[in-house]
């Protein structure tokens, strides 16, 4: 399919105008109005534009969408939607509603302020008919302002608004150009949008999970997350004041020694924990691209989903991030927590954090790399690997770092930075995903042996299907 054309702000704004099926109202909290101010920029908004508000104060929005206890939230947002669309429809639905889809657009937002040094984000929507006299869905976006200046955060954020609208209205049936043009217009260093999800009957086709890794392989996210139920969910609620406990890996398949390595950890992570902590400890697989890219070098949506299906089923959230390097995910999880983060990795991972390749992008090399992975609360756990030509069991007690680098090494095991966990079954180190995924290919059913109940179903489909 040839790829769509992209159009400016301005551009867009004009062709939703200019559509006369389409009408709407615009409900902006926190950083102006400056999604509806592209619609009366252009010519034509009379055809576009039933009503726009800012209920900016806390009391007066209050007032119309009932009390919120964080006001650039998701419920708020939702609050608004459901409150601005019913309007609409009750006030024009009679004289309209056999010929028009009536939408809202609504946003709250934390701006850049005066002397204001925190975080900047913010919420956006928008509920809409997919035909005349049909039910409402919603498509819901969080998105981070990086600009340092209230003035580029404005303008940024009313790009967003308007490219959100277009694509509901263009690109909902087409997943990677709905987030494509999403970032159009807008510099890719202004915006980051971290999570994506449509709802509705109408809407009952998409996977959400796949708008997750579509943020990420898009460029638009660093990673994206969704729960043991599949939902997406965004990270600053998600990962507040949460110990985490990660797994990297490619998952494919999901193995009973991935889950030995996480009870192993978890057993580790516990043991300095306070009960409060451990009931709020949240353990993630986390995928990166990288592991997701076939010979051919695309994404094999249904691969994904079936390797998302199975740690689902295991009851784990899944973290898809297009960071292969270790401290890229240890900043990305600090930016949420401060509580105690491990991540988990084999021997063979260990040995790759030594290699120069990781690091070749910061000017302090390797132990530049090792700084900000330990920056915060982060320690590495170390797994157990069995040396088939020594057949010698290899832990991080007994591994040898590159000989410029032991020493150094030596530092992080005596201070506690990296930490050597347990087996459970030593017989689980016999075969590795690669191995047991040759199994299944090769219709050996010996692979159940080696992988969980649980994922057993999804293998299996895999399998059938010749995937």
């Amino acid at each position: 399919m040839a790829a769509h054309k992209i159009l400016s702000t301005y551009e867009k704004a004009l062709a939703i105008n200019l559509d006369a099926k389409r009408y709407g109202v615009f409900a902006e909290i926190g950083a102006g109005q400056e999604t509806a101010n592209w619609f009366f920029r252009v010519s034509g908004s009379a055809g576009t534009v039933a009503k726009t508000i800012s209920a900016y104060d806390m009391t007066m929005s209050d007032a119309i969408y009932g009390k919120a206890q964080r006001y650039v939230s998701e419920p708020r947002l939702s609050s608004m939607l459901k409150y601005e669309y019913a309007i609409l429809e009750e006030r024009l639905g009679a004289e309209r509603g056999k010929d028009t889809t009536f939408f809202s657009f609504c946003n709250t937002v934390r701006a850049r302020g005066y002397q204001d040094t925190g975080e900047c984000h913010g919420w956006l929507g928008i509920r809409l008919q997919l035909k005349p006299q049909t039910e409402p869905c919603d498509i819901v976006l969080h998105v981070r302002l990086l600009d340092e200046t209230n003035a580029d955060q404005m303008e940024a954020l009313g790009a967003v608004g308007v490219n959100l609208i277009y694509a509901a209205f263009n690109y909902r049936d087409r997943l990677e150009d709905f987030v494509d043009s999403l970032g159009e217009g807008i510099a890719r260093e202004s915006v980051e949008v971290d999570m994506l999800r449509f709802t509705g009957k109408g809407f009952s086709y998409v996977d959400n999970r796949l708008c997750a890794l579509q943020l990420v392989q898009s460029g638009l996210a660093n990673a994206a997350m969704f729960n043991e139920q599949g939902e997406i969910v965004q990270a600053a609620d998600a990962l507040y004041r949460r110990p985490i406990l990660l797994l990297r890996g490619s998952f494919n398949p999901v193995l009973k020694l991935h889950l030995d390595m996480i009870q192993q950890s978890r057993q580790v992570f516990f043991n300095a924990m306070q009960v409060e902590q451990r009931e709020r400890a949240l353990e993630i697989c986390e995928i990166s691209t990288n592991n997701l890219l076939r010979d051919c070098g695309t994404v094999d949506h249904e691969d994904f989903i079936d390797r998302a299906n199975a740690l689902q089923a295991l009851g784990k959230t899944v973290l898809i991030s297009r960071s292969a390097e270790f401290h890229r995910i240890a900043s990305y999880l600090s930016r949420y927590t401060a509580e105690p983060i491990a991540i988990i990795l084999s021997i063979g991972l260990l040995n790759e954090l030594f290699k120069e390749k990781w690091s070749q992008d910061l000017p302090g090399g390797i132990l530049e790399s090792f700084g900000r992975l330990f920056k915060n609360r982060v320690q590495l756990f170390v797994y157990p690997w069995h040396n088939t030509h020594s057949m010698e069991l290899v832990t991080a007690e007994n591994f040898k770092a590159p000989d410029r680098w032991e020493h150094f090494y030596q530092h992080l095991l005596q201070n506690k930075r990296i930490l050597p966990i347990g087996i459970g079954d030593p017989s689980l180190l016999a075969n590795t995903s690669r191995k047991v995924l040759k199994m299944i290919e090769q219709g050996n059913d010996d692979w159940v042996n080696w992988v969980p109940p649980e994922a057993h179903e999804m293998v299996r489909r895999k399998a059938d299907s010749g995937a």
